[in-house]
């Protein structure tokens, strides 16, 4: 995560609002003192202004009011009025002037403006005072200077309340508000020391704050990475440290639940890498977000080589399904990957993955596969078995149908036909019954139950009388046995029946298939620790793509001559089962028109059984 700037950083916020307070807190009370001081200035001016003027007027309403005589050395009203103004101090930059009630000036403590005397003032608040007989004052700023002044009139009645005279005062109001201006700068002043010192402060105060917040928030950034082994550091008991407490609180559960949900996905990891079915997880769309090896496995390719593919395209089934989620409807399907080289048969069972509401639309689905090749060759092979031993059986059957009806209709009297007829029914019997006890015996060995008499038997010699056996059996056959068998003892460990029941069925079928005058080489060889046992004939041969076929079940090179010969399919196939039930192995070679060899490998019996026995 980036870091965070300090002039992005919640300190700098913390520190703007407390300075906007402050400031707001300063003007608001700035205001507020000016406000009250410039009053309170004003009130104290005017009143010095006032006790002034009553004693001036009380003055002057005595030399109005006092009665005068025609002696020349008593003073004229002016010239009392003159001295009374005079006597007033100047000081405080007034400016007094008494007028009469015709509003002519008699007096004025203004020395250089003499001339004023005797003149008429003609300002509306002396007429309105002088009509009015009431004291008036006014704030006015004078044009010539841009001062502001204050006016004052007052008039000068008598003992009937006629108005006499006005006493006219104008004085200047720069002192109070200079008073006032240095008052405000000292504020101004007071205040900037204040609000640097309100800044540092603020800047402590704020990193005191956020120190807990940016510890929490590089311990967030430390628990995004799965490191939950830190711890926020409490420094008090208020909210932010009630906070840091709750975090690490946070902190252990977190830990708590990540433990849990690794333990869960390590279960669920070795249960997918462990399981024999494919698992294919994917989302609404049908894309691939999770697989296993089992996955891999049936369809050749990496696990990861699937994420993010289409599942119904990796399945074939996108010209069989529009919407992935009908695939949920299906339940379960086989799905046929089979080529001409072999066949592979996929179980496939459908689920839906659903958030929270099940009844919303599922958010994926889960399909589980299964290879149920073997299960489906099993079945392909029942069909097949089923069929076969039907149509094995039918033939026969037929036969004897036919012959028996024959009988019935009057041929046993026939003394030519009815031995021929009846010789024919019993070989049939007597082929299905050599069937009926090979189906027996296969049986026995797919369900375990056949069992073995091993003995210690020398195996060049078991071999050399079951070859003595065919020969003299076959002398009017003109065939030829030609040995090459070591003169050696070769001792294995084996059921001397059964095995006999499998060399049986390889020379016989050698015998079947080989012309006259033909030659059957059998051949006795010993490897490391086993024997191998090859018969050659010169027989039709087999096609190279059908020599996997002839251990299968009922299955025959030549049908018609097998048949005519006696032969049921199933010797090979039992063959196998007694071979590989001796722990061996059966194969065979062939040129079509040139002969077939049958190999088989038993292992030797080691030295420790053979001193046993």
């Amino acid at each position: 995560m980036k870091k965070v700037g300090f002039f992005r950083s919640i300190q700098l916020k913390f520190i703007i609002i407390y300075i906007l307070l402050l400031v707001i807190a300063v003007q608001v009370i700035g205001s507020y003192v000016a406000r009250e001081l410039e009053a309170e200035l004003l009130d104290n001016f005017k009143e010095s202004t006032n006790d002034r003027i009553d004693l001036l007027t009380y003055n002057m309403e005595e030399a109005f009011t006092k009665e005068r005589t025609e002696d020349p050395e008593e003073l004229t009203l002016q010239e009392e009025v003159q001295n009374i103004v005079a006597d007033v101090d100047g000081s405080g930059a007034s400016n007094i002037q008494v007028l009469n009630n015709q509003g002519r000036v008699l007096g004025t403590n203004d020395f250089l403006n003499q001339d004023a005397i005797g003149k008429k003032i003609t300002e509306p608040i002396v007429q309105r005072s002088i009509k009015f007989r009431t004291s008036l004052d006014s704030t006015l700023l004078n044009q010539k200077t841009g001062e502001r002044i204050f006016v004052r009139v007052e008039p000068i009645l008598d003992r009937e309340q006629n108005v006499q005279g006005v006493i006219y005062l104008e004085t200047s109001l720069e002192n109070v508000y200079g008073q006032l201006a240095d008052i405000n700068e000292i504020f101004l002043k007071g205040s900037v020391i204040a609000l640097i010192v309100s800044v540092l402060i603020g800047i402590l105060v704020a990193r005191a704050i956020t120190k807990p917040i940016v510890e929490m928030r590089r311990q967030a950034q430390t628990m995004a990475r799965g490191d939950f082994t830190q711890k926020v550091q409490v420094y008090g008991n208020d909210e932010i440290s009630q906070l840091a407490v709750t975090f690490n609180h946070l902190n252990d559960r977190l830990k708590h639940s990540m433990a849990s949900v690794e333990q869960e996905q390590r279960k669920l990891s070795s249960v997918l890498e462990n399981m024999s079915e494919g698992v294919i997880a994917t989302d609404k769309h049908g894309e691939i977000t999770l697989t296993n090896e089992a996955a891999g496995r049936l369809f050749n390719k990496s696990p990861l080589s699937l994420i993010s593919k289409d599942l119904l395209k990796i399945l074939e089934l996108e010209e069989k399904v529009e919407d992935i989620i009908q695939l949920q409807e299906s339940d379960s399907i086989v799905l046929d990957f089979s080529n001409h080289e072999e066949i592979f048969f996929v179980r496939a069972n459908f689920s839906a993955i659903y958030d929270d509401d099940r009844f919303k639309t599922p958010s994926g689905l889960i399909a589980v596969l299964s290879d149920v090749t073997e299960d489906e060759r099993v079945e392909r092979e029942r069909r097949e078995f089923v069929s076969n031993v039907s149509h094995e059986l039918r033939t026969p059957l037929t036969s004897l149908n036919s012959y028996t009806e024959a009988l019935l209709d009057g041929a046993w009297k026939d003394p030519v036909i009815a031995p021929k007829f009846l010789e024919v029914t019993q070989n049939e019997t007597e082929r299905m019954i050599r069937m009926v006890n090979d189906l027996l015996q296969l049986s026995r060995v797919d369900s375990k139950e056949m069992s073995l008499n091993r003995e210690n038997i020398d195996f060049n010699e078991f071999f050399n009388m079951i070859i003595d056996r065919f020969e003299m059996n076959t002398k009017d056959g003109n065939l030829v046995f030609h040995r090459d068998i070591p003169t050696q003892a070769f001792p294995v460990w084996m059921d001397k029946d059964r095995m006999t029941q499998v060399i049986d069925n390889i020379l016989s079928n050698a015998v079947k298939y080989s012309p006259d005058g033909g030659k059957i080489t059998c051949k006795v060889e010993r490897q490391i620790r086993q024997i191998v046992i090859s018969v050659k004939d010169e027989g039709i041969g087999i096609e190279y793509d059908q020599l996997d076929k002839i251990f299968d079940r009922f299955y025959r090179v030549d049908r018609a001559r097998t048949r005519e010969l006696g032969g049921t399919g199933l010797g090979l196939a039992i063959t196998r089962e007694m071979i590989e039930a001796h722990y061996g192995r059966i194969w065979a070679n062939s040129i079509e028109g040139k002969g077939t060899t049958i190999h088989i490998t038993l292992p030797l019996m080691n030295e420790k059984r053979r001193r046993e026995q």
